[in-house]
């Protein structure tokens, strides 16, 4: 059989299992054995089966992942997003839709010291989802509002999305994470702003607050202190050079260890929470990442890799018309596939054409990531939408996909401005030593 029908017929099988709810790393690596097996033999195909997890699990660029998760656990643990809430909205809460904008300004600061964007919706579920409903925000309207601005955790650095693509491409890790940042802050901006047009539509949705005196605003500032002397130490610190983007990591998970035990916002049994919640979370995505290496050999042996770049590039269009493809395919892709699970089956099949048509690999990243954070709200799969619901019960899935589209259209202009204007992305890394 040819190499072009197995890999098909790997692809196929993927897809058959996924719908059967094969768990998306498990399927990824039975295809990649078995394709690899069936293409050379079995005995190094198991070899591969037994020398990837250790590979995954040793590797020193991967430790950025738990070290991410465990430092935003415990900044979850500490009280953080609650004062990060309180202090946006006695600045933002008296506007139309101030609550709303206040919630955007806690996800986009709480992405700051939380690196995952289901981590954070959750969060501001329970703490920003009860204040909207007192203060007569449509359900609907309130839900999404916490769906878009959840996504700005993998945006925002630090990032766990922008390490793994960083480990798939062998890109410099801490200049992806700096690349985050003014895209991340653009997508706030946008977020408000589709705030402002839903309260000009729709200014029943979109209430008012009340006016916090000066004196409370300047109080809720003092509560930040934690989360900007986190943010400044790790941020400030990697962009400085001062340690890699692995030890940026170590350090923020130690820092934000230290800050909680410091306020005594963590006891014993907090801090077990924390580390089994951590220790589970890694485990779901390394298994993923074990299985998307499993994967990629079966690529290799198939040369899917090469025939798609020799397609894609000799394809007699523009190569942003090529770009346009490759984006309508992670549109549709994250409409029906898991968001991490999608990023570590196409990136070893589109990178190189994206190397291929000269863009720029620090940008590509930023886009991709962008290309997850929709993944993370439009349906049918809508990660972030999921989450909410399973906490708001009483909302609709219907309901929130209906009050997260305004987001979902303000995403859509940050795409285009970012595929427009690389300089957004690549200016800070540009700046680095």
């Amino acid at each position: 059989m040819a190499q072009e029908t197995v890999a098909v017929l790997g692809f196929v099988a993927l897809f058959v299992l996924m719908l059967l709810r094969v768990p998306i790393g498990v399927a990824m690596g039975v295809v990649g054995v078995t394709g690899f097996g069936y293409l050379a033999a079995m005995n190094p195909a198991l070899n591969l089966l037994a020398q990837s997890p250790i590979r995954v699990s040793t590797d020193w660029d991967l430790a950025i992942v738990p070290m991410f998760i465990l430092m935003g656990a415990f900044a979850t643990a500490s009280g953080m997003s609650r004062e990060l809430f309180d202090m946006s909205n006695a600045w933002l809460g008296h506007r139309r839709g101030g609550l709303a904008m206040a919630t955007v300004a806690a996800c986009a600061s709480f992405s700051a010291i939380n690196g995952s964007s289901v981590a954070t919706a959750a969060t501001m579920t329970k703490v920003a989802l009860p204040e909207m409903r007192r203060a007569g925000y449509d359900p609907g309207f309130a839900t999404g509002v916490i769906a878009a601005g959840g996504t700005l955790g993998i945006m925002i650095p630090p990032s766990v999305m922008f390490a793994i693509y960083g480990v798939l491409t062998e890109q410099d890790i801490s200049r992806l994470l700096i690349a985050g940042i003014l895209p991340g802050l653009l997508g706030a901006l946008l977020y408000m702003a589709a705030v402002q047009v839903v309260g000009i539509a729709r200014p029943g949705q979109v209430p008012r607050g009340p006016r916090a005196s000066w004196g409370e605003r300047l109080a809720s500032l003092r509560d930040i202190w934690a989360m900007l002397l986190l943010f400044g130490f790790v941020i400030g610190g990697l962009y400085g050079g001062l340690f890699t983007a692995t030890e940026a990591a170590g350090m923020g998970a130690g820092g934000a260890f230290l800050i909680g035990v410091a306020r005594r916002r963590l006891s014993l049994r907090t801090i077990v929470d924390c580390l089994v919640q951590s220790v589970r979370t890694t485990a779901a995505i390394f298994t993923i990442v074990i299985g998307a290496f499993l994967f990629g050999y079966f690529l290799v042996i198939t040369q899917t890799t090469q025939n798609v770049t020799a397609f894609m590039v000799g394809l007699p269009i523009d190569r942003y018309a090529i770009l346009g493809l490759i984006l309508l395919m992670y549109l549709v892709l994250g409409a029906i596939m898991d968001a991490l699970a999608m990023v570590l089956l196409t990136i070893p099949i589109v990178f190189p054409v994206i190397v291929q048509l000269g863009f720029d690999p620090i940008w590509f990243g930023v886009i991709v990531v962008m290309m997850v954070e929709l993944a993370l709200i439009v349906p049918p799969i809508g990660m972030n939408v999921f989450v909410i619901n399973s906490i708001a019960r009483d909302v609709s899935l219907p309901t929130i996909y209906k009050g997260v589209a305004p987001f979902i259209a303000a995403d859509i202009v940050r795409l285009t401005l970012l595929v427009a204007f690389p300089a957004i992305s690549l200016f800070l890394p540009g700046k680095m030593g």
